[in-house]
């Protein structure tokens, strides 16, 4: 009687994946080509890809710009060959964190994010989470860090699925992922 292979822990595999995440990107954080300008392209709020005035429709194209994507030292986002550097308009944050997965609970909990480009982010010191507040409206901007310094903002109902899982650490309430606790508001 054959035997059959032992099952894989899907939620193991997803962490794996996140763990290699960037793997087969092209490098452009060691690209210095000379600033060409800039193109009438902005990433708006909501994570749609505009070009003149006109959305990006196609997937695999704004998958194609999401890979050669930079955010520089100055805060400008550029798009990146070995020979052009060109400045685009990103509104909060070039990607949308549209699911989060737990794998693990308590302090040894990770949380694996996938954003609307199909990236791959484990929370943890390399990829934190950050909540800025405006002071005005006091909405909050949750965000967390993809590659490099670019940042996915998390849609309303990822952030709702963290602010389930909060629990207080030394009078604040957040999440632990990757031995990390990111602070989401206080208690």
């Amino acid at each position: 009687m054959p035997s059959t292979p032992p099952t894989r822990d899907p939620m193991q595999s997803l962490l794996d994946a996140a763990r290699q995440a960037g793997d087969g990107l092209p490098p452009v954080d060691k690209w210095h080509p000379d600033y060409c300008g800039e193109m009438d392209m902005v990433i708006k709020r909501d994570g749609s890809w505009w070009h003149e005035g006109t959305r990006i429709t196609r997937d695999r194209l704004v998958r194609l710009f999401s890979t050669i994507l930079r955010k520089d030292d100055d805060g400008i986002h550029y798009l990146v060959t070995p020979v052009e550097k060109i400045g685009i308009e990103v509104e909060v944050a070039p990607f949308i964190a549209t699911r989060v997965d737990a794998i693990g609970e308590g302090k040894d909990q990770s949380l694996v994010f996938t954003t609307n480009v199909g990236d791959l982010a484990e929370a943890g010191q390399d990829h934190p989470i950050t909540v800025e507040v405006d002071e005005e409206t006091g909405e909050p901007t949750p965000l967390v860090r993809v590659r490099g310094k670019l940042d996915a903002l998390m849609a309303r109902p990822v952030f709702y699925e963290l602010a389930e899982r909060a629990v207080e650490h030394e009078g604040v309430m957040g999440v632990w992922s990757g031995g990390e606790f990111y602070p989401l508001g206080a208690v």
